[in-house]
Formats: C-alpha cells, sequence, structure tokens
C-alpha cells in the first residue's frame, strides 16, 4: 500500500506552451534608442512650431519669420527682452541661460541680466503674428475666444447683438439636438416592438405546440385508461364464473339421500321455483356489474387518479428541479420537428398520435426521471503490497462485458471476472489474469470481436497488443517519440488501431504489419484517439490545442472538420453513436457533438477537471466522467447539469485524515446497454456503480 499521507501525482493533461514574448538584450537596447530618437523629433517638431505643428513652423520659416522665434526655444518669442548686443530672446529663456553662463547664446559675448532690456515693438509684432496664426488655424469658436481675450474696442450694442446671436443659435441647436434624440428613442421603440413581436409569436407557436401536445397525451391516457378498465373487467368475468360454478354442487357432492337433497337446506330452496331464483340471484349482480362497467367505458373522462406513489413523487421532483433545462429540449425538439415538417410538406404522427418531438422528449423525460443517485453495489483495492503506485489510468470492459482489466502506473495489467466482484463481497479481489509491462500505462482497449487481444499504450510510447489466455504480448509498437496517451481498436475492422502521443503524431496500425500503416503528423500533442463506432475510416482525435479534429483516413492529409470550443486541452473523445461525439477537457466541461453537421449540441458544466485525466466513458443515454473532487458525475446527453454524483470516501482510518481533495476520480467505464458502471480514482479503489431510482 502507498503512503497515504502524500498526495498522488496523475498523469497530468498536456498543454501548448505560449510563445514568450520577452525582447532579448540587443532587441530591448534598439528598442530604447529608437524610442529616444522618437522622443527627440517631437521635441524638435515641437520646438520649429508654436502649436506644436511642424508644418506651421516649415510656413513660419518660409515667410521669412525667423526673426520672431527665440534662439534658445524655437519658439515665438514670449516677452522679448533685448540684450546690449542688439539680440531678442524670452525673457524666461535668457534669465535662465544667464544662470549658468555670463554670454550672449548668439554672440558669445560677455552678457549680465543688468543689460537686458524689454522690447515692446518686438512684442507687439509677435502678437499680431499669432493673431494671424489663430485666424488660420483655429476654430471659429477659439477665434472668437481669442478676440474677446485680447480686448477689442467693441460697443455695447454690438455686443447685444452678438449675444442674441449666440442665444438664438444656441435655441437651433437644442432643437436640432431634441429632433436627433426622439429619432433615436422611436428607433429603439421600434426594434424593441419588433423584437417583443418576434418572442409574441415565438411564444404563441409555442403555445399551440404545448395546447396540441396536450391535446395528444391526454387522447392516450384516456386510450390507455379505456384498455385498462377492458382488461379489468374481462379478469374480474373470468374471475366470477369460477365462483358462481362453485356455488352449485357437482353431481359428486350432491348427498345420496331418497330426495337428492341435504336434509338441512331451507324448504325453499328444494323446489324448482326456488332454484330458478337462486339462479337469477347469481346472475343479477353480475349483470349489474357489467352494466357499470359499459357506463365507464362509455364515459369521456377518466376517473381521479389514484394515491401517487413514492416513485412518482421522487420523479416529480426530479422535474421540478431540471425544470429549465426540459424546457429548453422540448421547445428544442418541437421547434426542428415542426420546421422539419414544414419543409417535407407532412405531418409525421406516432402509432401513439405523438409529433416526432414530442415523442423524443417524453423518451428523454423517461430515462432523465427514471434515475436519481448512483449506488454502490462492490468495491475492491486495486493496490498490493508490493506497489506503493495505486493509480488506474484505464479501466475497460471486454466484448462481452463478463472481465474488465484495469491498468496503471503499477505497470501492470489486472484482468478481473465481473460476476465474481460483484457477486462475492470483498475487500480484495484476485485478478484472474496479470501481466507486468516495462512502464506505467495510460489507456487499454479491448478487441471488439477477439474476446483475449487487449492493447495498451505507455508512457515509453510503446502500443503493445497483448493474448490475455497467454498473458503473453503479441505486437509491440514503438515508432512514437514520447509518451502514448491512447489506443484503441476499430469496431468494424478487429485487425486495425489507431494511437496517440505527445510527438504529436497519430498513428494507425495493422495486427498483421510490424510498422504503422497510416501517419499524421498534428501540431500539438494528442491526448486521446477514438473510431467511429460506425466505420473505421473515420477518427476523432482530442489534442492540447484546445481542438477535436474528426480525420477521414482515406485523406489523413488534412482533417475532415475541427472542431471548436474548448478553451484547453481535449483530454477524451468518445462516440455515443456514429453521429454523436463527447468530448471533454480541462476548462472543467463536457461537449456534444454532431460529426454529420459538424455542429455543437450541447455543453455540460457540474464537475471540476483543470489538470488530470478523470476518465470518460458513454453509452446510449448518459455520459460519465470523473472529477478531481474524488467525485463521479452522471449527465443525460439531452441535460446540462448532473443528473447524479457519487462521493468516493476513504475506509481506511489513515487515509480518512488526508484532505479528499487531494484524490481525483482516475478512470471511468460503463458497461454496454446498462446502467452499471466501474469506477476508479487515484487512491486505487474500484467501486461498481448502479444507476438507482
Amino acid at each position: 500500500m502507498g503512503d497515504s499521507s502524500v498526495a498522488p501525482a496523475g498523469a497530468l493533461v498536456p498543454t501548448v506552451p505560449k510563445p514568450e514574448h520577452a525582447p532579448s538584450g540587443a532587441d530591448a537596447a534598439a528598442h530604447q534608442t529608437l524610442a529616444a530618437a522618437a522622443a527627440d523629433d517631437a521635441c524638435a517638431g515641437a520646438a520649429a512650431s508654436p502649436s506644436s505643428s511642424p508644418g506651421e513652423g516649415e510656413g513660419a520659416e518660409a515667410q521669412g519669420d525667423r526673426d520672431l522665434l527665440c534662439p534658445i526655444c524655437m519658439a515665438l518669442i514670449k516677452d522679448a527682452f533685448l540684450t546690449a548686443c542688439g539680440h531678442s530672446f524670452c525673457y524666461m529663456c535668457i534669465v535662465t541661460h544667464l544662470n549658468h553662463k555670463s554670454d550672449c547664446p548668439c554672440c558669445a559675448n560677455y552678457l549680465t541680466k543688468a543689460q537686458l532690456y524689454p522690447n515692446f515693438l518686438l512684442d507687439k509684432v509677435v502678437k499680431k503674428m499669432s493673431a494671424r496664426q489663430v485666424a488660420k488655424t483655429a476654430s471659429p469658436i477659439d477665434q472668437f475666444r481669442h478676440v474677446v481675450q485680447q480686448g477689442n474696442d467693441m460697443t455695447v450694442k454690438e455686443l447685444d447683438g452678438l449675444m442674441t446671436l449666440i442665444a438664438e443659435k444656441k435655441r437651433q441647436m437644442e432643437q436640432q439636438e431634441s429632433e436627433t434624440n426622439m429619432q433615436i428613442l422611436l428607433v429603439f421603440l421600434h426594434c424593441l416592438r419588433k423584437q417583443k413581436l418576434e418572442e409574441l409569436n415565438e411564444i404563441q407557436t409555442d403555445l399551440q405546440y404545448i395546447k396540441d401536445d396536450i391535446s395528444s397525451v391526454e387522447r392516450h391516457r384516456l386510450d390507455l385508461y379505456r384498455t385498462k378498465e377492458r382488461y379489468s373487467m374481462r379478469l374480474r368475468m373470468l374471475l366470477d364464473e369460477p365462483a358462481a360454478s362453485k356455488m352449485w354442487p357437482s353431481p359428486m357432492d350432491r348427498p345420496s339421500g331418497p330426495f337428492g337433497l341435504n336434509s338441512r337446506a331451507p324448504p325453499s330452496t328444494s323446489s324448482p321455483g326456488g332454484l330458478n331464483n337462486r339462479r337469477f340471484d347469481l346472475r343479477a349482480p353480475a349483470s349489474h356489474q357489467g352494466h357499470q362497467r359499459r357506463d365507464a367505458l362509455a364515459s369521456s373522462d377518466p376517473p381521479n387518479p389514484p394515491i401517487q406513489s413514492s416513485n412518482v413523487i421522487a420523479r416529480k421532483r426530479r422535474v421540478q428541479a431540471q425544470f429549465n433545462e426540459l424546457q429548453e429540449y422540448y421547445l428544442q425538439r418541437r421547434r426542428t420537428g415542426a420546421q422539419s415538417h414544414r419543409q417535407e410538406d407532412a405531418v409525421t404522427m406516432n402509432r401513439e398520435g405523438y409529433h416526432e418531438g414530442l415523442e423524443d422528449f417524453q423518451s428523454v423525460l423517461t430515462t432523465f426521471t427514471r434515475y436519481s443517485r448512483l449506488r454502490v453495489i462492490a468495491e475492491l483495492r486495486h493496490g498490493d503490497l508490493f506497489h506503493s503506485a495505486n493509480i488506474v489510468s484505464s479501466i475497460e470492459f471486454d466484448r462481452d462485458d463478463e472481465l474488465f482489466a484495469t491498468a496503471g502506473v503499477s505497470k501492470r495489467i489486472k484482468v478481473f471476472e465481473f460476476s465474481t466482484v460483484v457477486n462475492e463481497p470483498s475487500d480484495v479481489h484476485c485478478p484472474v489474469v496479470e501481466m507486468a509491462t516495462r512502464s506505467k500505462l495510460s489507456c487499454l482497449s479491448w478487441n471488439k470481436y477477439s474476446k483475449n487481444v487487449i492493447a495498451s499504450s505507455d508512457y515509453e510510447g510503446i502500443v503493445t497488443v497483448w493474448d490475455v489466455q497467454t498473458r503473453q504480448s503479441v505486437m509491440e509498437y514503438e515508432e512514437h517519440e514520447k509518451r502514448a496517451w491512447s489506443v484503441d481498436f476499430s469496431r468494424t475492422e478487429p485487425k486495425m488501431l489507431v494511437s496517440g502521443s505527445d510527438d504529436c503524431k497519430v498513428k494507425v496500425w495493422c495486427t498483421n504489419q510490424e510498422a504503422s500503416a497510416i501517419n499524421i503528423d498534428m501540431k500539438a500533442n494528442i491526448c486521446s484517439v477514438k473510431y467511429n463506432p460506425g466505420s473505421s475510416y473515420y477518427v476523432a482525435v482530442g489534442s492540447a490545442d484546445h481542438h477535436i479534429h474528426y480525420f477521414d483516413l482515406r485523406n489523413p492529409s488534412a482533417p475532415l472538420h475541427v472542431f471548436g470550443g474548448h478553451k484547453k486541452a481535449v483530454s477524451y473523445v468518445k462516440f455515443l453513436s456514429n453521429n454523436e461525439l463527447a468530448s471533454a477537457s480541462t476548462d472543467s466541461t463536457l461537449r456534444l457533438w454532431d460529426v454529420k453537421d459538424n455542429c455543437p449540441l450541447r455543453t455540460f458544466r457540474g464537475h471540476k477537471n483543470e489538470k488530470n485525466f478523470v476518465g470518460l466513458s458513454v453509452n446510449n443515454e448518459y455520459i460519465a466522467c470523473g472529477s478531481e473532487t474524488n467525485e463521479v458525475f452522471v449527465y443525460h446527453k439531452a441535460i446540462s447539469k448532473p443528473a447524479s454524483s457519487h462521493r468516493f470516501l476513504s475506509t481506511d482510518l489513515d487515509d480518512a485524515e488526508d484532505d479528499p481533495g487531494s484524490y481525483f476520480i482516475s478512470a471511468v467505464c460503463w458497461k454496454s446497454d446498462s446502467p452499471t458502471m466501474l469506477t476508479a480514482n487515484s487512491q486505487g479503489t474500484i467501486k461498481v456503480l448502479v444507476l438507482a431510482p
């Protein structure tokens, strides 16, 4: 047994590494140089133009206005001061320069602050120059603001006229804005009305579907009631006939007295008239009951429903608990059925008078409400005294569901007899066959035709075909360069099998050949591969690139379709039918796809799976998967939320103190066409679970 105080390290689902974008040292230096050059260019552009526009600075130079620029800041002079040597500068620029040096920036003559004089004429010229530039480039609002700020001479009458013009313009703009707002509001209301009318039409159509279906169900319910009453009447008539015959004694039972009658019988019964009256009394109740039955059958309404059993009440509670999901599925099926009927210009009805969509929904409702929990019927421990690693990576039933095989990090394939495990309760069951391997195992796949053939994939990338009866390997394929995660036998071609590996390759093998028959190179790690159960040509591949790639092996150069939707690596792919594919991902979701129409059908949420392989198994109606919370979850394929779940609890005192979150479900497997499944966790515990009401 392993040390229970240490959390098991399960196999982690491969992920695609994200490229690093950090620049190298040379790139960083070049980037800094370019940034500094861009900053210098921006400063130079700002210095060349007072309005931060290089084009305007060039225009000023072309017009011969360079004398109006400060030689220090290269902008229009602000607060111009003249030096003793005849050069003009901005006051702040020249004062700042003289704080550090005592010379003229233009001619280098000796200069002090006492030799600075205000240049009023240049200031006036600069202001006129600024006004011309504002008139050329500024907006009317800026020009008006500039005029007001300059304080030009303006009479009160002119100012009143200007204010009246501005007020009128304001009212005009407010009116236009109000009209625009009304127009936008009207557009919104029209769109809302259109949307609500569409919703109303949809609701009315749905109500008509519901009304038609209620009528169909009531008719069928009445037919069932009449049939039940008819059979009940026949049964009662059959039961009444022996009762009536028993009331008449047979000739052997009659007494042998001289009068042929019992001397203790009443005198009235000894006459023929009394005999006829007795017959009439026997038949009268039966005739009265017959009239009552005919009246009941002639009635159109069934009697009041009987007292509901606990099973019926429990099923109604399940409907209420998942009402929204069931409602969505019902409307989806009815709408889809109605659209197909309109296209075909015909309405198909089954023998019960149900529309196709209602019939499908009734089937889902029946199967979904039938079960509510998972019940443990057997349990065994996979570990042994000589191997501390107990994680079960894969568990699979054989062709006839009589044997099941387990494999994992213990480097052993163990084959158990299912009936023995279920019918002979015991903590430890000995396998009927045990085969040792060189490396840890990741996946198993039984041959669908030969009961004794099973394939395995391991951490060294070796795919091995075993003969369970002789306990020897038949073939070993060693072309994979890294760990092989998945292997699967074809259902329609028993000699073909497919495998996927961390070397980003999918390989198709034939048991008659030593080399691979088909090799598919992909760009990401392969986590799971699965043959379509209806054909040996189609293969689904779950990849670490978050996608499912669906291949036709007759043209493997490119996939037929790529299904996208998962946000992390796709760890498992399984087929529910020839057209339905289920996938599991480390984004804690399962997804159902239609490989015929190449579209998603449903997303399932409720379990937790972020890094480990937790198992995935399917049957016709249900999908089972593990969780990193040490729980098994079961979903109905038509409902997005879990139908039931079961938590693994440790029975050992040493393990009971551990955090349950340190263990996880590692493998699950349904028994064919059965509510029974096998589940295993990272602690090495294997349970046989069955769906129960």
